[in-house]
Formats: structure tokens, sequence, C-alpha cells
């Protein structure tokens, strides 16, 4: 097992940033606050559950290695009780719920990338079975990881549709358990936005390898599909350019910066993770496209390298993260192409990495 795994970091990662919930529950709409308040209940139940699950321990590892993804759905029938009723094992036909399909098939794609592209044996590298629920909660706008295992709402049909329609979702979600069993990035200021920004990069890479894309044909969009059509907006984020997602009368406009200037001090989402995430999105978006080809060959091996090295503080900051990408990137490919690339993404985003 990877380094940092003695004490995992006693968090709720959910994909909607909490600012943009405490915005639609101020909605004069009252559908769309309820729901948002809902959530925000649902949301800080999990937390304190996750809390309580940190105190007693993870659980251990299993002493059997098995082979291929062992993927488990459950369906919470839309209740909080997780994990629900078990609707669908691992080799089991697809069934009518195309929610469960959904959530199964993405599970099986974040695992393929990890064992394919980085020779990694599920979150944990030890064959971790994949567990998710679905159909959690009432008009529930968010899907998260407890620690343990994925859970997704359906979301609103006003603001959010199902959170299992967007791969990146599924992919980045899990990809909390990656940093859990690696670096586990603590989960606040900026470790926490790395943290977020990790799991940005696995969900798009995931989407990417999903549809045989290069760097330069992807969208670079984290959550595209998952806005109701009344929104105006493409996406809970963008990589490529941080601020653009979403632009709505009730959203508001999307808070990420791009570079360290507009760096966002607040003390509000753990210290700004959702927001300040944008910055170190773009630089790995800024790496790839230099880099060109398929973005979870070299891009993508030199962030799982990082993660997976065991040299990274818990309390990394951007400066922390920059210089050992550069190190990971000397490491495994030399002083060319590879190396010069990360140093000029960092550098255009204001962060040094030296």
């Amino acid at each position: 097992m990877d380094s940092h795994t003695d004490a995992f970091t006693p968090v709720f990662c959910g994909i909607v940033p909490p600012h943009l919930l405490d915005r639609l529950a101020r909605s004069g709409d009252p559908a769309i606050a309820g729901a948002a308040r809902r959530t925000l209940v649902a949301d800080a139940a999990q937390r304190t559950a996750r809390r309580l699950t940190t105190v007693v321990g993870a659980p251990p590892p299993s002493e059997e290695v098995v082979e291929g993804p062992q993927r488990t759905v459950h369906d919470a029938e839309h209740g909080t009780v997780l994990p629900g009723t078990k609707v669908r094992s691992e080799g089991d036909e697809p069934g009518r719920d195309a929610t469960v399909n959904r959530a199964y098939a993405g599970l099986g794609a974040t695992f393929e990338l990890l064992l394919k592209a980085y020779g990694r044996n599920s979150v944990d590298g030890e064959g971790l079975p994949l567990l998710a629920t679905v159909h959690y909660d009432e008009n529930y706008g968010n899907a998260f990881w407890n620690g343990e295992q994925m859970v997704f709402g359906d979301g609103d049909g006003e603001i959010f549709l199902d959170f299992t329609v967007p791969v990146d979702v599924i992919a980045h979600e899990l990809a909390h358990g990656l940093t859990q069993y690696t670096a586990n990035l603590t989960y606040f200021g900026q470790a926490g936005a790395l943290n977020e920004s990790v799991s940005d990069v696995f969900g798009s890479l995931v989407k990417q390898y999903t549809l045989d894309q290069t760097a330069d044909r992807a969208d670079w969009l984290i959550g595209a599909g998952l806005l109701a059509p009344r929104v105006t907006g493409v996406a809970l984020r963008s990589m490529k350019e941080p601020g653009s997602a979403y632009d709505d009368d009730v959203l508001g406009k999307d808070p990420q910066p791009a570079t360290m200037d507009d760096y966002v001090r607040t003390g509000q989402d753990n210290g700004g993770v959702h927001i300040n995430s944008g910055i170190p999105n773009r630089a790995f978006h800024l790496l790839a496209t230099q880099l060109g080809g398929r973005a979870w060959e070299r891009a993508g091996q030199i962030w799982y390298d990082v993660l997976t090295g065991g040299a990274l503080p818990v309390d990394a900051s951007f400066a922390d993260f920059a210089g050992a990408t550069v190190a990971a990137a000397a490491a495994r490919y030399g002083e060319g192409e590879e190396h010069e690339a990360v140093l000029k993404a960092w550098s255009q985003v204001g962060v040094p990495a030296n």
C-alpha cells in the first residue's frame, strides 16, 4: 500500500461546492431552494458520519487480491440509509434502471484507466471493491465519496440532473478514494484544492480515455451534461478556462480563478477547495495540451507519480505540488520536453515550481 494511509483524512467529498448549494438555498423558487436545503442537511449528516468512520478507522484491505473490478451497485430508494438494496453485482447483465447501469459502467471505466494506464489494481492498489449507491434521498443535488463508497443523487430536475450522467463525475468522486489511499491530502486550503484538482484531473482523464480523445480534442469540462436545460452554463467547472463554466441568474458566476493573481482567500468551503482548484486544474490542462497526444499517458503519469511517490506532505501547498511534478517529470523522462512543459505550465498560472 502507498504511504500516508495510516491516518485517513476525515472528509466528505462532494462534487457540488457548498457555495453553490448555499446560493440555491436562498433562491426565490421554493422548489429549487427546498431541494438545495435538503441536500445541505443530508451533506451535513454525511460529514458527521465520515468523522465517526475515521475515528473507528478505515476498513482493512482484503487479504484476497482479486483480479478485475469488483463492483456492487445499491439503490437507496430515495432514502438516506447506506448502502441500500443491492441491485447489481460484478458480472451481472445490465438492468432496466439506466442510473444503475451508468454507475456500474463508470466504476468500471475508472478501474480500467487505473489498471491499464498505471498498473494500479483499484483505488487502493490492492483490489478494493468498488461500491456505489444510487437514488440517494429525494431531489438530492450532489454526489460524494464518503471514505468507503460512492453515492449519487438524482438531482432536482431544475438545476441538476442525474449525477451518474457525466462519467467524469463518477470518476472524480472515486478519485478521492485514490488520493485517500496515496497522498491523503488534507481537505483544507491549498492542500484541499489540490485534493479537488486531482479528482478533476483523473475524472477528466477517465472521460477522455472512455471517448479515446487526445488532449486537443477533449472539452476539459467537469460535469458536462449535469446542469438542467434552464441553467445558463455548460458544466460545474472548466479546466481549460476556469471561471467560464456557468454564468446564471440562479447559480451565479463561476468563481474559479485561473492564476494565482486571482487566488480566493475565504473561510468557506474548507478554505475554498472547490474554487482555487481551478489554478492547478489549468496547469494540468496546459501541460497536457503542450505535450499533446493522450493526456493520461505522459501528463497523467507525472501526476500519478506524485500522488504515489510518498514524498508529498499531506498539507502540500501549490508550490510543493508543482515542485514535486517537476521532480517526477525529470525522474521519469529526464530534463527534456516533459520537464520543460511542466515548468512552463506552472509558470503560466503563477505558481513557483523550483
